[in-house]
């Protein structure tokens, strides 16, 4: 899996982790954020939410353009200041007026633009690793273990930003409710119900802080504290940042020879460099454009997990579990299930009798130390909607080596499917996970009913882990495979701005994620599934009708 891999990757792609667990950090509570501290609404929270997404994969294309012509690490270390500043501006507490919201807008350009110019060319630069033929037939498995490496770092996101939040309220002997800041604006707003000023009262009754307090005191002092205890899990990405930084420049002599761009890759060896056609080109250009435009509806479902999938999580789902699924709810639990994942594959793969031993022995520990953890848990476990978060960058830990050595068995038989087909595959695994979710909302009361309340009617954690499940498969089949095809496919002096492309894609489908949003009080709740259950299957029917269009183009 590792084996015969440059060690490059590795450098790549932990500098991409500590970058990635800022981001999900941040992003994990970004839509709670907004709605706590701001009162927006469900429509324009997830309207911001989704022309945030857009523009952070939307500045990847201009990133592109830029790097092809001065250079792709120049492009990076000039993205991580950048970013820098906009989650330290993010992380500064600010009132709940105007200057606040010019301040969050800001941070969130700042953000955008930064990661316009670091992500999509780290990328580039792991690809053209892959240039060398020593290394060019592993292009698919690094950038599934690259994929990986990324959600090690969004994996514990959510629960860094639980902690941070939890903390820094209980600094005031607060807990965190779901029902608490959709009550408390109605308060300030003067437009609470008797019913809800009871629900209200009970809540706050609970918090110790809150005692003495009546409440249109209490109000405004929750959101307060809530809102700062949010700064704080932004300020996680600053730190993150600065780790990055320090394995990028630690180890840049590991893949500086991949920081070249088009124009550079000739001028050092003109022999090297083999033009395309402009025929080719343009077959090349067409290819990747079919597929850009199916990414576009993957992203659109697959984003729900931040908005409408959050707000399931909030709303309609039970805040505590018991039993054996508690086990989800501890990343450390997690963590060592996915550590075990590969220990026990090495098993398999190792090459001595002795090194199949000690992975046999590891691999026992590491199950006997989440057992034991488990154990040690309390018989209730309180749960918040960023935790589910934590299950997609789990599966894709865990399941990339499966997916490796599926996919590795397929070609030595010659029966593994071309990167187009995956991407094909995975929308209609995709519109299966949303179907799960489909069946989980029938008979509860939609959003309109419930006014931004919670559901007196709450259903089972399962549900939305089973869903993250299926949704992570389609994730594995399309995003690892199509990055992997960009780099493989774009002619050379178009590589970043192909990537860049990608991203656009990928942007252009965060945006839409706001149209579920905009549906999400005028019709049924079940009906917002089966809206992106159809959605995903025409893209991959889309996709499989254009197929022999574009597998030629990469002949």
């Amino acid at each position: 899996m590792f084996k015969g891999q440059p060690k490059g990757l590795f450098a790549l792609a932990l500098a991409n982790t500590g970058e990635r667990f800022g981001y999900y950090t941040m992003l994990a509570i970004f839509l709670l954020f907004i709605q706590a501290k701001f009162g927006f609404s469900a429509a324009a929270a997830t309207q911001i939410y989704s022309i945030f997404l857009a523009g952070v994969y939307f500045m990847p294309f201009f990133g592109g353009v830029l790097a092809d012509k001065i250079g792709y690490g120049k492009c990076v270390t000039i993205g991580i200041g950048v970013m820098f500043l906009g989650y330290l501006c993010l992380a500064v507490p600010t009132a709940a007026d105007l200057t606040g919201k010019i301040m969050m807008f800001g941070a969130l350009t700042l953000i955008a633009i930064g990661t316009g110019l670091f992500k999509g060319n780290l990328q580039v630069m792991v690809g053209n690793l892959y240039d060398d033929p020593k290394y060019s037939s592993r292009r698919d498995a690094a950038f599934s273990l690259f994929y990986m490496a990324i959600n090690v770092g969004s994996m514990f996101a959510p629960s860094m930003a639980k902690a941070m939040t939890n903390w820094s309220l209980g600094k005031y002997d607060l807990v965190y409710n779901a029902n608490v800041p959709a009550l408390a604006h109605q308060v300030m707003d003067g437009t609470i119900t008797p019913e809800n000023l009871a629900n209200l009262q009970n809540i706050a009754a609970t918090m110790p802080g809150a005692a003495g307090m009546d409440m249109a005191a209490f109000a405004p002092y929750y959101i307060e504290r809530l809102s700062t205890a949010y700064n704080g899990g932004f300020a996680v990405a600053c730190v993150s940042l600065i780790l990055s930084v320090l394995i990028y420049y630690g180890c840049r002599s590991w893949f500086k020879h991949a920081d070249v761009n088009a124009k550079q890759a000739k001028a050092a060896n003109p022999a090297a460099e083999t033009e395309l056609t402009p025929a080719q080109t343009k077959s090349r250009i067409s290819a990747l454009i079919f597929v850009f435009a199916v990414v576009i509806f993957f992203w659109m479902a697959f984003h729900q997990n931040g908005a409408t999938m959050t707000f399931f999580a909030r709303d309609y789902t039970a805040s505590s579990v018991t039993g054996g699924l508690r086990i989800g709810f501890n990343i450390w639990c997690l963590a060592l299930i996915a550590l075990s994942v590969y220990t026990l594959f090495n098993v398999f793969q190792a090459e001595s009798r002795k090194a199949k031993i000690i992975s046999g022995a590891v691999t026992a520990g590491l199950w006997g130390l989440a057992a034991a953890l488990y154990m040690k848990m309390p018989g209730t476990v309180n749960i918040q909607p960023s935790d589910f978060q934590q299950f997609n960058p789990f599966y894709v830990v865990a399941l990339t080596p499966v997916s490796l050595a599926i996919f590795g068995a397929l070609a030595k038989k010659g029966k593994e499917p071309s990167a187009p087909r995956k991407i094909g595959l995975g929308m209609f695994v995709a519109g299966a996970g949303f179907l799960i979710l489909t069946l989980g909302s029938m008979g509860l009361a939609s959003p309109k009913e419930l006014g931004g309340t919670v559901s007196p009617d709450l259903v089972s954690p399962t549900w939305l882990i089973s869903t993250y499940l299926i949704l992570t498969f389609a994730e594995l089949l399309l995003s690892p495979m199509g990055i992997s095809f960009v780099s493989k496919v774009a002619p050379p002096k178009y590589k970043g701005m192909m990537m860049g492309g990608w991203f656009a894609a990928t942007a252009i489908g965060n945006y839409l994620v706001s149209v579920p949003g905009l549906l999400w009080m005028r019709i049924p709740l079940w009906s917002i599934w089966l809206v992106l259950i159809a959605i995903c299957v025409l893209a991959g029917v889309f996709m499989f009708a254009n197929m022999k269009k574009i597998e030629s183009a990469t002949e």
